[in-house]
């Protein structure tokens, strides 16, 4: 007898199952606060992705600015050029480069440099982007 009793118990504290009706599918409106969140972390994200990917092509475009630096002190040791001399910018300066090719911008600017001991290279963009692309 006690074995029948133990057996209706744990009958009884199954819980009962779904109908053939009823799936366990998500409502509407659980569906539209899922994407609402969703939205919400992406504007808030989105922001900081463009930030850094400024910051990561600033950062690229003012070690290619060091490079030319250091390619046209170079090529004017080498030359013996003297300070306020004229070149021929940038076929001088190539074969000192990596690959004997002229670096390029990451965000489109394009490099100048001017006489012998003159201002550092520039970038075309300069201080029209944020960050600067600039050497310090």
């Amino acid at each position: 007898m006690e074995e029948r009793h133990k057996i209706s118990s744990t009958r009884a504290s199954r819980p009962r199952s779904q109908s053939a009706g009823q799936l366990g599918a998500f409502t509407l409106v659980e569906i539209m606060i899922v994407i609402a969140i969703i939205g919400l972390l992406a504007t808030m994200a989105i922001p900081s992705f463009v930030k850094a990917r400024a910051t990561s092509q600033a950062n690229a475009c003012i070690n290619n600015l060091r490079q030319l630096r250091d390619a046209i002190d170079q090529m004017a040791l080498e030359k013996g050029l003297s300070t306020g001399m004229s070149w021929n910018f940038p076929t001088d300066v190539l074969p000192y480069l990596a690959q004997n090719a002229m670096p390029a911008c990451p965000a489109g600017g394009i490099y100048g440099a001017s006489a012998i001991g003159g201002p550092a290279p520039v970038c075309s963009l300069g201080y029209t982007v944020t960050p600067a692309h600039v050497l310090p």
